[in-house]
C-alpha cells in the first residue's frame, strides 16, 4: 500500500530570495513532480539535496545519492542535457597561471623583445 500525503500546501512558499531562477525552476519542478509521495518537509528536504547536487556537486551518503539520482532522473532530464551545451568554465590556479606566462615568453622570443621595451 502507498501512502498518501497532503498535497494542498504551496510549493512556491519554499522559493528563497537568492536563488537563481534555474535553481528555482529546478527544484520547484523537482518538489512538484513528487508532491503527494511524501510529506512536505521531507520532499523539501529532498528538493534542496538535488539541487545541492546538481549545482554545487555535494556528495551524500550512498542511500541518498541513490534515492535523488531515482527521483530526479526524469525532472533533470533536460537541464542536464542543456548543461552538456553550455559553455564549461575552467579554473586555473594563479601559480599555474604565472607558470604558463613565463613558458610563453621563454618560448617566444619576439614577444620577449617586445615586453622588454615595454618597460
Amino acid at each position: 500500500m502507498t501512502h498518501k500525503y497532503e498535497t494542498d500546501w504551496d510549493v512556491d512558499e519554499y522559493r528563497d530570495e537568492t536563488e537563481p531562477e534555474e535553481h528555482w525552476e529546478l527544484r520547484k519542478a523537482f518538489m512538484e513532480e513528487h508532491k503527494g509521495r511524501f510529506s512536505e518537509e521531507y520532499l523539501v528536504s529532498l528538493g534542496r539535496t538535488f539541487t545541492n547536487i546538481e549545482f554545487m556537486g555535494c556528495i551524500y551518503p550512498a542511500p541518498v545519492m541513490f534515492k535523488i539520482a531515482e527521483l530526479s532522473k526524469d525532472v533533470a532530464k533536460k537541464y542536464r542535457e542543456n548543461k552538456k551545451n553550455k559553455l564549461q568554465r575552467t579554473f586555473v590556479s594563479a601559480s599555474d597561471a604565472a607558470e604558463n606566462k613565463i613558458k610563453k615568453r621563454t618560448s617566444n622570443p619576439t614577444s620577449n623583445a617586445a615586453n622588454n621595451k615595454r618597460t
